[in-house]
């Protein structure tokens, strides 16, 4: 089975350095065998990815927007793992928030997103447990925020 860092190269993603956080909170934590990893927001081009599913955005592009929150995800867990995503045992959780407009209801899809791209990235690793839940506002605009637990070796 292709190592985590195989399967990136493959899809062609460069994992982005940790991001220094807006506000008084640190990018991971780190317990037992444990990383919680905090809401990342969807970026496009280097800046916050605004906009509210169901009016000025479809599941579609919130999916992609969703994805690209797993790959800032992904770099922020590197840099936990010490460089090596090869520690990853499991993702154990992701959790969604998906700036929503009334009445709007594909959260689940948009959330799929990040949740295909783990696996494609760690394989039956990186089948996880979710939440997707449709918010009125994110900070900064953001469209989709995410954040996630998984497991070291």
């Amino acid at each position: 089975m292709p190592s985590p860092a195989e399967n990136l190269a493959r899809l062609g993603i460069q994992l982005p350095p940790v991001a220094t956080p807006a506000a008084a909170y640190v990018p991971f934590v780190v317990t037992g065998n444990l990383v919680f990893l905090s809401g990342h927001i969807a970026k496009r081009d280097g800046k916050v990815w605004t906009g509210r599913l169901g009016a000025d955005m479809s599941t579609a592009d919130g999916a992609q927007a969703a994805r690209a929150v797993a790959i800032d995800l992904m770099g922020t867990l590197q840099a936990a793992c010490g460089g090596d995503l090869s520690r990853v045992r499991r993702i154990v959780k992701v959790v969604s928030l998906v700036q929503s407009a009334p009445g709007y209801n594909e959260q689940h899809l948009v959330t799929n997103g990040c949740s295909e791209l783990l696996a494609e990235v760690f394989g039956a690793a990186g089948q996880h447990a979710r939440s997707a839940f449709g918010v009125p506002e994110l900070p900064l605009g953001a469209c989709v925020e995410i954040e996630m637990v998984a497991e070291l070796a």
